[in-house]
């Protein structure tokens, strides 16, 4: 359990770790990837057309 210590609270290393990525994570990952696929694709077209 979490304490509070001098106004600072003091966690164990095992709370510390329990955050959860939220799906702003998910987001930004989606966005990235389908954004490096777009510009791969402009390039592709752009220099091996047929």
């Amino acid at each position: 359990m979490a304490m509070e210590r001098h106004g600072q609270t003091i966690e164990t290393p095992t709370e510390a770790r329990q955050a959860e990525p939220g799906p702003s994570v998910l987001a930004l990952l989606t966005a990235s990837t389908s954004l490096a696929v777009l510009i791969l694709g402009v390039i592709w077209f752009s220099f091996f057309r047929v």
